[in-house]
């Protein structure tokens, strides 16, 4: 492969590292300079040459122009970093990225390589990562309305953990598994807590699809059903409380709550679980003045307050297991569009259209999510404007960024970078209009490498099979 080398102009850090990787003390917050473009941008961000910018020593304008747009581009120094940062802030738990964040052969070997176990829901995900050559040992699969075939196949290869999600995967694992080879489950648990960005990813109230509710008794009878079963070996609990979450406080409700009900399970079935998983759902910046959740802040009260509560109910400390996917893949990446037209409209509203939309980033039409984007590739002298950054999809919806701050002189042809571009983009894309999904490239040292090439038309053909 042809390198692909930028060459940045020296510029003074003007700002720290995202600080849940500077917290942490990551490879990627240590080694590389000060992020001089504000929160949202991976660590090795810094403007290049001719208004440029450049990711892990790659130029973005010289990528786009390399490998076209839409373009998604990831900084796998920036991706190992987190990774990294998780083992260090947790040493004692197990880590498992949440493969629904973003996931590639790529990034499979990535999370292996740096001692994360994979949280998978889908037997897609879960072929890909084993194809991959993740060890179907270190893989959790979950979710809620997991088909027949999914758990034949979790369990002809061999699954590490299995999460229970509803009262028909008790018995239709249970008849898949021989005594003598029994499965190890997690039960998943709603316990009540409300959090997260939007009402569609508040995964820990009552009301809603997943898991068995602690109010009203689900949990303890659908723990009890498992514990009857010699196929099926009870590790432990498992929740997830919601996505985007910025705060600490809901995780240390969860895990009162949950060390109640471990409390409740020894006492009524004399057997004391070893397991607590709590999910994922770690926020991240998407504009600079966002708030993250601090990992740091997180490691050290959650396993604090499980130490305090488990000693309070005369428990043993069960092994804590995290499940961060946006978190690690969210701020890696950096999405690239190009300008196709400018319109003006009578009342003096300004729609910027570009060759993506909806299709690769459906997250402002479903949460009103907000992102940061900047021009790239030229500087512009002129003067400020507001504008909608819009795709070119058939729906008024179709809007990526809401009352954007750009160049007055933004003109067609033009090139537009939007950070935190990592996670739930590109594993949400759609085939709206026949337009095909983004390449991916990854970037390191310099180099950029192609992961995943652009879809087209002819892709689209081929799943036909008659006319």
């Amino acid at each position: 492969m042809t390198q692909l080398i930028a060459q940045p102009t020296p510029v003074a850090p003007t700002s720290t590292a995202p600080a849940l990787v500077a917290a942490a003390s990551t490879a990627a917050a240590s080694t590389a300079p000060a992020d001089p473009l504000g929160g949202p941008w991976p660590a090795s961000a810094r403007p290049g040459r001719g208004a440029d910018v450049v990711i892990g020593g790659v130029g973005l304008a010289e990528a786009a122009e390399r490998f076209g747009t839409p373009l998604y581009v990831l900084d796998e120094a920036e991706a190992r970093g987190r990774a990294r940062a998780y083992r260090r802030a947790l040493p004692h738990a197990e880590v498992l990225y949440a493969a629904k964040a973003f996931l590639c052969s790529a990034m499979a070997d990535w999370a292996e390589q740096e001692g994360l176990g994979l949280d998978v829901c889908s037997s897609g995900e879960l072929w890909l990562a084993v194809s991959a050559g993740f060890p179907a040992q270190r893989i959790l699969l979950h979710g809620n309305a997991k088909s027949p075939e999914e758990l034949r196949l979790a369990r002809r290869l061999r699954v590490g953990r299995i999460v229970i999600d509803g009262p028909a995967e008790i018995a239709r694992l249970a008849a898949l598994v021989a005594a003598d080879t029994p499965q190890k489950v997690l039960v998943r648990v709603v316990p009540g807590i409300a959090a997260g960005h939007h009402e569609a990813v508040r995964t820990g109230v009552g009301g809603q699809k997943f898991g068995f509710p602690i109010e009203g008794g689900d949990a303890a009878d659908a723990i009890a059903r498992v514990l009857d079963q010699p196929g099926l070996e009870l590790a432990g609990l498992h929740c997830h409380l919601g996505s985007q979450i910025t705060s600490v406080e809901p995780y240390l409700e969860a895990v009162d709550a949950l060390v109640r009900l471990l409390a409740e399970v020894r006492e009524r079935h004399g057997v004391e679980l070893p397991e607590l998983d709590l999910g994922g759902g770690h926020g991240i910046r998407y504009l600079p003045g966002d708030e993250e959740l601090d990992l740091v802040e997180f490691a050290v009260r959650v396993t604090d307050r499980l130490a305090v509560r488990c000693a309070e109910a005369g428990l043993e400390v069960p092994r804590l297991i995290v499940e961060p996917g946006r978190a690690i893949a969210g701020p890696a990446a950096v999405a690239v569009y190009r300008v196709l037209s400018v319109k003006h409209t009578a009342d003096g509203h300004c729609f910027v259209a570009v060759d993506g939309g909806m299709s690769d980033n459906p997250r402002p039409a479903l949460y009103g999510s907000p992102y940061a984007v900047r021009l790239i590739g030229r500087r512009s002298e002129a003067g400020e404007t507001r504008a909608d950054v819009v795709g070119r999809h058939c729906e008024a919806g179709d809007v990526l960024v809401r009352d954007a701050a750009l160049p007055a002189d933004l003109r067609p042809g033009d090139l537009l970078a939007m950070p935190a571009a990592g996670a739930y983009q590109l594993s949400m894309a759609s085939g709206y209009n026949l337009v095909g999904r983004p390449a991916v490239v990854a970037v390191k040292d310099g180099r950029a490498r192609l992961l995943i090439r652009r879809e087209t038309v002819e892709d689209f053909r081929l799943r036909e099979v008659g006319r």
